[in-house]
């Protein structure tokens, strides 16, 4: 089963399973937006992190003297949530804890998705409730993949990712096992572009922390048509894509994968979130179609 929501702007589609987003069109110049799922690239769309980002050192954590066993990105992408309400323009989905995830991940939980459109806008917005007695600890994130090139007759190179603001940040790299290595890299100098290549990801995504921007943009100088990506109050950010393929996902993130000295300790991970018993955290990001 397929929701769609619509506007007289943008038609969307989502999936159940892992709320992911299947497709994103703009009616008037009739252009798909998001990556089609080539499996023989990568399969997913635009994925939803839950309860971790990225990957954990060994695929474990630690927490109240346990171990647990936890794949890259969590088990939220690949669960099947409930439609918990729909109308022409928006629709929510959620997903509980069960006896599955509580061998993994010992929390009772609801996460909360749900998207929207107006204008030529889509928001996503992320609910998570504490429904335990004691204090969560958990991330979320975003993976949207979104086409390059767009429009036809422009190649990969013709794009370029613009950013809100001037950036200075290092670059985190990856060690192979994927966790973050100790120390950063140059990478921006004093830019707010940065231009779009295959070779770029070559090495695995680009990781930074903490970037001036809240908003990156992809554009073309051979083509009006591109999105806007608006993420405030998502303090990491990856930049991605599969070897040779024709996308980049924007991924901002409320969490990040293990460091290569990391703990193991839950409460110890690097930007975790704790949330109190009854509480509710909420972020939302956006993108603009045009």
């Amino acid at each position: 089963m397929m929701i769609t929501i619509a506007n007289e702007i943008l038609a969307v589609q989502i999936s159940p399973k892992g709320a992911e987003l299947q497709g994103i069109q703009r009616k008037d110049n009739q252009l798909e937006y998001l990556w089609s799922g080539d499996a023989a690239f990568w399969g997913k769309k635009s994925p939803v992190l839950f309860p971790i980002v990225g990957g954990l050192k060994n695929n474990q954590y630690r927490f109240e003297g346990k171990t647990y066993e936890l794949g890259r990105h969590g088990f939220a992408r690949d669960r099947e949530f409930e439609v918990a309400e729909q109308t022409p323009h928006s629709a929510t989905f959620i997903l509980t804890d069960d006896a599955d995830t509580l061998q993994r991940y010992p929390f009772p939980f609801t996460l909360g998705i749900r998207y929207e459109v107006h204008d030529a806008t889509l928001s996503v917005k992320y609910t998570v409730q504490n429904t335990g007695e004691r204090a969560m600890y958990f991330s979320v994130g975003a993976h949207p993949a979104f086409r390059v090139p767009l429009a036809e007759g422009t190649d990969y190179s013709d794009y370029h990712l613009h950013f809100n603001n001037t950036e200075n940040a290092g670059l985190w790299p990856l060690s192979p096992e994927g966790q973050i290595q100790d120390q950063p890299v140059a990478f921006f100098d004093n830019t707010q572009e940065l231009p779009l290549t295959k070779e770029l990801f070559y090495k695995d995504a680009l990781v930074f922390k903490h970037i001036a921007s809240n908003s990156i943009s992809i554009r073309s100088d051979k083509t009006p048509h591109g999105l806007e990506l608006r993420f405030p109050g998502f303090p990491y950010m990856g930049i991605w894509a599969a070897k040779d393929a024709d996308f980049v996902c924007i991924e901002p993130w409320c969490g990040i994968a293990d460091a290569v000295n990391a703990s193991g300790e839950l409460q110890e991970k690097e930007g975790i979130i704790e949330l109190a018993p009854e509480g509710i955290f909420q972020r939302e990001w956006s993108a603009i179609f045009f």
